[in-house]
């Protein structure tokens, strides 16, 4: 693991993962839902940033070409949660704790899928033991 130089880098750490070094953003996910039920964690996908004296308008800024991971802690759940800056919208990122009432599956993000154990599994298991800036299993640039 490696720390950036300085204040004003767009990630917070930089790891080396299957023969590549990956920026990652470090985040904090809520538990969150609809009508009372939690069954997802969210964390934002941009960065909180105001301007001095700035109390309404935010300056916040996307992390596309400036991070390569988001690594997201759930206090409700214990985990850490690896996924790629690329894949996620650029605004909130919702990640769905417990199965869809409704048994929907398509275009939702199950949590147990990009867990850092899940991350890691998928990095050993990359037939050439490199991923991608994504975070998925490919070929070393």
């Amino acid at each position: 693991m490696l720390l950036p130089f300085g204040d004003n880098q767009r990630y917070d750490l930089v790891i080396e993962a299957g023969g590549r070094f990956l920026r990652v953003q470090c985040k904090t996910a809520s538990r969150c839902g609809w009508k009372g039920n939690r069954s997802c964690i969210r964390f934002k996908a941009r960065s909180g940033a105001f301007g001095p004296g700035d109390r309404v308008t935010s300056r916040s800024q996307p992390y596309r070409d400036q991070a390569d991971l988001f690594a997201a802690y759930a206090a409700s759940t214990g985990q850490v949660y690896v996924i790629a800056v690329d894949e996620v919208p650029e605004t909130d990122v919702w990640l769905r704790v417990d199965p869809a009432r409704n048994n929907q599956q398509a275009r939702i993000r199950l949590a147990e899928e990009h867990t850092l154990e899940a991350w890691a599994a998928r990095l050993a298991s990359s037939p050439s033991g490199v991923l991608s800036a994504a975070g998925q299993p490919g070929e070393l640039r």
